[in-house]
């Protein structure tokens, strides 16, 4: 594989454990100069008494001694493993924060054990009460070649992330090691989730959620709705989730009060609490030709006007809907087009009288959509695979190729594909070539790759950019995320910048996907497991699966899409393709476009091309297909309030974040609104203004007219080990103990301060030494030879 033009550094693997390598390569390029005209001096029209034989052994002495030299300053150098010696030593962080009163106080055992085998322990208290700064305490205690033991559960509430306290410990070649004991005591605690703000008269859905740690005991859920009661439930054991539906009959704010009835160790997580803003139905017209089903459906969720055609006034509506309705009976697009660019939605749903049998084709219509019409045309682009091959990835190298491979297969042949290896440097491994020509190729380049070296993905990324050159297009990064995402994210979103997009396939024995999440969300693309490379196909021209006509989620992290399962079989779709730029969230199994969206103006453009033989929306409008049409509306309608003036909201919080307070009128509220008294509003837009409110005790409060809740501290809504732990662990070399293991975390100790690591040695003295050896030798030897035969060198070698 040939290193990438910003690799200076170029190195080699010898045998297991040994490469040689060179700082300044680019010296070699001196040699052929030198040897010309070491050549020209020595042969070149000769004369003298020297023989053609002197001459050729003067000639061989002279290039060794030029060659070694010109390698000396090419700076070569070696790598391999070698024993060092230390003292072993070890800094236990402890977890003293009220999550970890659940599990057992083991650390005096542990260092007791520690101490046995004579490795010195250095005891860090970590956290307080409701405060769990664990990011900070072990960026702390990072020390070089260090060796921390955290006993923990890894909840952390406050300061630093894990992430970045790892990022940290790897650069300085700390090992983290983890101990995490199970929790003992029973703690139960609950929370409740659903939309924070909702129609008039609609039906919604909630959930409350009672989860915990420890042995099962008696607990009693009881949900009020604003104070009375409409829910109880007992149970034994957590986690469980008890859904219930309930319809708000007035405007305002509303509470919802989660209290469960336990006997376990805090009581501070027994109850919760949530605001629920309940506004009028927003307005919204429906314009078709026809009477579809669909009508009837937005009536019982919206308040709904109907039209055959699009009106010259549409400032009462927050969103417009077309359904299967040609382009030159819409009536007034010019208004549509405005409406929108303004803030308004529109929603655009297929049939057979719509998109290419509707003439959109050329229409002012068509120009609002995020599709474009006609016969769907495949969607070609420049494509660069960035394959993990870092040592991290080495244990999980047969997913990764799998998974490559994979992707590969399900990449249209009208793309250009380039691949790329990376580990801490990048690798050209292919360039960016049809991929009908050379998919076989690039099949077999991919089966070749052999896992080894430190990992940066953000050298990945940033080497599938360099392939791509001036090119836009799409680098496809596949890895098992074990890195810092945040420099890798910096360079994904420099790059979406420039026209390309980055989308992160997870792949490996285990995989960090909050990593993979955060680079793709940067890059403007999208995340995907290794076993959903036929969703990724689909975007990019794969065929899917041929004759299927479900329905496939390609964005599981969009608003319209998330928590969506999709289980109808549309007849039919409309022939379209999906605009650059535009959000592709759902397809046929076959790769037919189902649902895209984006914005157009500061207004918000959907459109649904699945459908009914007879143009319906069959299988849709029915549990649990239905949420997508209701998610889609909801996307085109946006903020049902933000037409109103004089309105404030206020999310909820927990006790110690702070919420933002959000008032729209023309003036700057006064500190005569109840609540306001201490409130600074600064003006972020011309008729909206923002505050910022932390509150220090829980309940409902209330701020400028509006209520919020104030929930118990996050330190108490989750106990036992996080899974984040797992990644700290794999990420800097350490291992998971459990509270019974002292001796070998002592042992690991002993291993890591005498332990064998890479050592790269630098030869540029022993070639010059050489070179200078080569060079008196030669030159004593002619000396030698010339007092033997008694003459002179005059007129001889130079």
């Amino acid at each position: 594989m040939a290193v990438l033009p910003n690799v200076l550094q170029v190195s080699a693997e010898l045998t297991e454990g040994l490469s040689v390598g060179l700082q300044r390569p680019l010296f070699l390029l001196a040699l052929p100069v030198a040897l010309l005209a070491l050549w020209a001096l020595v042969f070149r029209d000769a004369s003298g008494l020297a023989s053609p034989r002197s001459r050729r052994w003067f000639f061989a002495a002279r290039v060794a001694v030029v060659a070694l030299v010109v390698l000396s300053a090419a700076g070569p150098y070696t790598v391999q493993p070698q024993l060092t010696a230390g003292e072993p030593s070890v800094t236990m962080l402890v977890d003293e924060s009220d999550s970890m009163a659940v599990s057992p106080a083991v650390e005096e055992r542990i260092a007791d054990e520690i101490e046995a085998e004579g490795v010195s322990v250095r005891r860090v208290p970590v956290g307080v009460e409701d405060s769990s700064p664990i990011g900070d305490a072990l960026s702390a205690n990072v020390r070089e070649d260090g060796n921390l033991v955290l006993l923990s559960d890894g909840r952390v509430t406050s300061g630093q992330s894990l992430t970045e306290a790892t990022e940290l410990a790897r650069s300085a070649n700390a090992t983290v090691s983890t101990v995490s004991p199970e929790p003992r005591t029973a703690e139960r605690y609950v929370e409740v989730a659903g939309p924070e703000k909702v129609s008039l008269g609609v039906e919604n859905r909630f959930a409350a959620r009672v989860d915990g740690v420890g042995p099962n005991t008696s607990t009693t859920l009881t949900v009020r709705v604003d104070g009375e009661q409409v829910l109880e439930r007992s149970m034994e054991d957590a986690p469980q989730v008890v859904e219930f539906n309930h319809t708000f009959e007035s405007t305002g704010g509303h509470t919802i009060t989660a209290e469960i009835d336990a006997t376990d160790r805090f009581s501070e997580n027994d109850v919760f609490r949530k605001t629920v803003r309940v506004v009028e139905r927003p307005e919204i017209l429906y314009v078709s030709p026809g009477e579809y089903p669909f009508r009837g459906y937005l009536d019982q969720l919206y308040d709904v006007e109907t039209a055959e055609s699009i009106p010259d006034d549409l400032s009462p509506y927050y969103a417009v809907v077309v359904q299967d309705a040609p382009a030159d009976s819409l009536g007034n697009v010019d208004r549509l087009q405005e409406f929108v660019i303004d803030g308004g939605g529109l929603f655009v749903v297929g049939g057979p009288n719509a998109y290419e049998g509707g003439g959109y084709e050329g229409s002012n219509l068509a120009s609002m959509l995020p599709v474009t019409t006609g016969e769907g045309q495949p969607r070609a682009t420049n494509i660069v695979l960035a394959v993990d091959v870092s040592g991290s990835a080495e244990e999980g190298m047969s997913v990764q190729k799998s998974a490559s491979l994979s992707v590969l297969e399900n990449l249209g042949d009208e793309n250009e594909v380039g691949i790329v290896g990376f580990n801490y440097q990048a690798y050209r491994v292919a360039d960016v070539e049809p991929l009908s020509e050379n998919r076989g190729q690039l099949a077999d380049k991919i089966r070749r790759l052999r896992a080894g070296g430190a990992t940066d993905i953000a050298t990945g990324v940033r080497g599938g950019g360099e392939l791509l050159g001036d090119r836009s297009g799409t680098i496809i990064l596949i890895s098992d995320g074990h890195d810092n995402p945040d420099e890798a994210a910096s360079v994904a979103s420099e790059l979406s910048e420039r026209g390309v997009r980055v989308v992160t396939v997870g792949a490996g024995e285990r995989v960090n996907e909050r990593t993979l999440q955060t680079i793709a969300g940067a890059g403007g693309g999208s995340y995907f497991r290794a076993s959903e490379t036929t969703r990724l196909g689909i975007l990019f021209g794969g065929s899917g699966a041929p004759g299927a006509s479900e329905l496939i989620v390609l964005d599981r992290r969009a608003f319209i899409t998330s928590g969506v399962t999709l289980t109808s079989s549309p007849a039919s779709f409309n022939d379209v393709s999906v605009r650059p730029g535009a959000d592709y969230l759902v397809a046929g199994s076959n790769g037919q476009p189902a649902l895209a969206t984006w914005r157009y103006g500061i207004g918000r453009v959907a459109t649904l091309t699945a459908h009914g033989e007879d143009g319906t929306l069959d299988g849709l409008l029915r549990e649990p297909d239905s949420l997508l049409l209701t998610r889609t509306t909801n996307y085109a309608v946006g903020d049902p309030e933000r037409k109103a003036t004089g309105i404030t909201g206020v999310p909820d919080t927990r006790v110690g974040e702070p919420t933002t307070v959000t008032y729209r009128g023309s003036d700057r509220p006064g500190s005569d609104r109840p609540g306001s008294e201490n409130i600074s509003f600064r003006r972020v837009d011309e008729e909206l203004f923002e505050a910022t409110v932390t509150p220090e005790s829980t309940g409902y409060h209330d701020v400028s007219g509006a209520t919020y809740a104030a929930n118990y501290p996050r330190e108490y809504a989750a106990f036992g080990p996080d899974p984040a732990l797992d990644t700290l662990v794999d990420d800097t070399g350490g291992r998971e103990f459990t509270a019974g293991q002292g001796e070998e975390i002592a042992r690991f100790a002993t291993e890591r301060a005498r332990g064998v690591r890479p050592v790269r040695t630098d030869w540029t003295w022993l070639a010059l030494l050489v070179g200078l050896l080569v060079f008196t030798a030669e030159v004593s030897y002619r000396r030698l030879q010339v007092r033997r035969r008694d003459t002179t060198s005059d007129g001889g070698l130079p």
